[in-house]
């Protein structure tokens, strides 16, 4: 149904390159490879034999997106799986065909065609199948996603319809990266993963146990002026709650205040700020000749460790990674 095909960061991995007998083993270690530490067994167990299955993947910035082609198969992260990988993302199944279950946190997500649901690699899951499947599969690192929703053990393994509103939005840039993945340039692709990941925010925010009160005028207000002065000063290494506040002419409990229906703290917000400042940077062409260091210093990084070891817990890569991803 949607199918990627072609392109260097492209591949596709099938149970067809190796003998019957060996393609449940085969594809156990195919998905443990493309997502996290998982084990898989067939529904009835003369389908060991005819189990077969087919993984295409693609790579965006911070963003990987693989279409599944399956049978009928139970697939389990575990505690023991958790223990000996300390792998931290999110996933999305969006059902193309058949019929599927995400089961997480005490509730079951029955997902037919269109239909999606997030689950978290931190904590054991089930996927279950009880006949032929495609989905596809969205992977982002945790940190990403919890950057932009609060309390997200209670938005997992619960169904978004991709009928209406933002699941039908997202079905519809999945469709256009389909057509387009192969052909766009590295900034490009970053703006594609970024309004996947929005579009996939709204649609969760829809559920009951994402909807907060509103912020009032006055609330809102507050808060847009915080964060336009965090923009505005961005590349100032000393910049934090308390030159923040002085700026305003507000106190800095007023600031955390301000903050508190936000997912993020407002130090939190700051180096989120300057992470996504810079990995934008890194694939301008225009600051191709530029140092990594020279980059992350001008968005107010002052120790180089921390800004590589921030960027890839957020990103998933080295900053050097990331930037030869427009080489590429």
């Amino acid at each position: 149904m949607y199918a990627f095909s072609g392109g260097p960061m492209n591949q596709l991995l099938s149970t067809d390159a190796v003998a019957r007998d060996q393609r449940l083993a085969y594809w156990t270690d195919m998905i443990c490879n493309v997502y996290v530490q998982l084990g898989c067994d067939p529904v009835r167990p003369d389908d060991i034999g005819r189990f077969e299955g087919s993984i295409r993947q693609h790579s965006l910035p911070s963003l990987d997106v693989s279409v599944v082609k399956s049978g009928a198969q139970k697939v389990m992260r575990t505690s023991g799986h958790i223990a000996r990988s300390g792998d931290d993302y999110f996933l999305v199944s969006i059902q193309a065909q058949g019929r599927g279950v995400v089961r997480q946190d005490g509730r079951d997500a029955v997902l037919s065609a269109g239909d999606f649901a997030l689950y978290d690699s931190t904590r054991p899951y089930q996927l279950l199948f009880d006949d032929r499947f495609e989905q596809i599969v969205l992977k982002l690192p945790g940190e990403r996603l919890r950057s932009e929703l609060r309390d997200t053990e209670a938005l997992t393994a619960t169904t978004v319809s991709g009928k209406e509103g933002a699941g039908h939005l997202l079905l519809g840039m999945i469709r256009t990266l389909r057509e387009d993945i192969d052909t766009l340039q590295p900034a490009s692709a970053l703006a594609v993963a970024n309004g996947v990941q929005s579009i996939l925010v709204a649609g969760l925010q829809t559920l009951p146990a994402a909807r907060a009160p509103s912020l009032s005028n006055l609330t809102a207000y507050h808060l847009a002026r915080v964060k336009r002065c965090i923009d505005e000063q961005l590349a100032d290494p000393s910049l934090s709650v308390g030159s923040i506040a002085a700026s305003l002419g507000v106190s800095a409990s007023h600031v955390h205040r301000v903050f508190k229906s936000e997912p993020l703290t407002p130090s939190q917000y700051i180096w989120e700020r300057r992470l996504e400042a810079c990995s934008r940077d890194l694939l301008e062409p225009r600051l191709a000749g530029k140092p990594v260091g020279e980059i992350a210093y001008g968005r107010g990084f002052n120790d180089a460790a921390h800004f590589s070891r921030a960027f890839r817990e957020r990103f998933g890569c080295s900053p050097r990674e990331w930037r030869q991803q427009r080489a590429q």
